[in-house]
């Protein structure tokens, strides 16, 4: 499974990025905008909403569980610091997707117990696309993590997120996370929609054998 999740780069803006992203057959669109207002938030998911249903693609929006639950996207993810799992789950009902924020076991333990849907799981390494950065895990982070959800019997599907370039997939998914979040890898790539594609089919042959 590969997430993008949208940023405003010189050359793409949140929407323009994400349809390269979908037209190279992505299935997961995360939109963060932060500090970004409501009104310009809003815009965006009227923009994108009917183009992720076109291409049968999940659309989940970073934090903001009243605009998630008011335009009628498929969910949220929340951060650290974002509305506790439990009061967006009284929010959006069960058929809602509620992602969490982790960098630890312990984190991982937590959401879990709070019953999250999936678990973005990181820095993989430095990024620039995120302010207050956890500290970095590497490879050898998640084999001990994946190792201890599975000594502990937990099977929340947990994503690979931070600074993740294309070679990274494979070492990174032989691990045992569910998939991989990326953003700067795609949008710096001349062509956007070929690189996701590229991705997707790194992905499918790790996965599936195809």
């Amino acid at each position: 499974m590969l997430q993008f999740i949208t940023h405003h780069t010189s050359r793409y803006n949140h929407i323009e990025g994400a349809i390269a992203a979908l037209e190279g057959g992505c299935k997961w669109i995360q939109l963060r905008m932060k500090e970004t207002n409501k009104e310009d938030i809003l815009h965006a998911i009227e923009q994108l909403k009917p183009i992720c249903r076109k291409h049968n693609a999940i659309l989940i929006i970073d934090d903001y569980v009243e605009l998630a639950s008011q335009t009628d996207i498929d969910g949220v993810h929340l951060g650290k610091n974002d509305m506790p799992i439990s009061q967006a789950r009284q929010i959006l009902g069960e058929e809602y997707i509620i992602g969490g924020t982790a960098n630890t076991f312990e984190d991982i333990q937590s959401l879990t117990e709070q019953g999250v849907d999936y678990i973005g799981l990181g820095p993989f390494r430095y990024t620039e696309t995120k302010q207050n950065l956890s500290p970095i895990l590497g490879i050898e982070g998640y084999r001990k993590m994946m190792q201890q959800c599975r000594e502990c019997g937990i099977n929340t599907p947990i994503v690979a997120i931070g600074g993740i370039e294309e070679e990274d997939v494979e070492p990174l998914m032989s691990t045992g996370i569910s998939g991989i979040a990326m953003s700067g890898c795609i949008l710096r790539n001349d062509n956007p929609m070929y690189q996701t594609n590229q991705i997707i089919k790194t992905l499918n042959h790790i996965i599936y054998g195809e």
